[in-house]
């Protein structure tokens, strides 16, 4: 095996934090005293690991895509103020000014 556990981190305010480890060793150790044999238990170990970092790498959000998101928010607000600055300017308009 070629590393005995992997930690999953994720960024909060404080920086980057670990979720959980996902220890490879101790899990194959499992498989082997459940009849599995060595290579088996290290296949399925690297096999479940690989999953692992698959599904995390796509569904959790990076710092990155954090990022990403708040910049395009900023910019719909801006978008929603103007579109209702036109609005309220076309109301005033219609109904307050001759």
């Amino acid at each position: 095996m070629t590393r005995p556990s992997l930690t999953f981190p994720y960024y909060n305010n404080q920086g980057l934090t670990p979720i959980f480890t996902f220890d490879t060793l101790a899990y194959a150790k499992r498989l082997k005293g459940v009849g599995f044999t060595e290579e088996q238990a290290e296949a399925q170990a690297e096999a479940q690991k690989e999953m692992l970092l698959e599904v995390l790498d796509t569904t959790l959000a990076t710092k990155s895509d954090i990022n990403r998101l708040e910049k395009q928010i900023i910019v719909l607000k801006w978008m929603m103020g103007l579109m209702l600055t036109g609005v309220v300017s076309l109301i005033m308009k219609a109904f307050f000014i001759s």
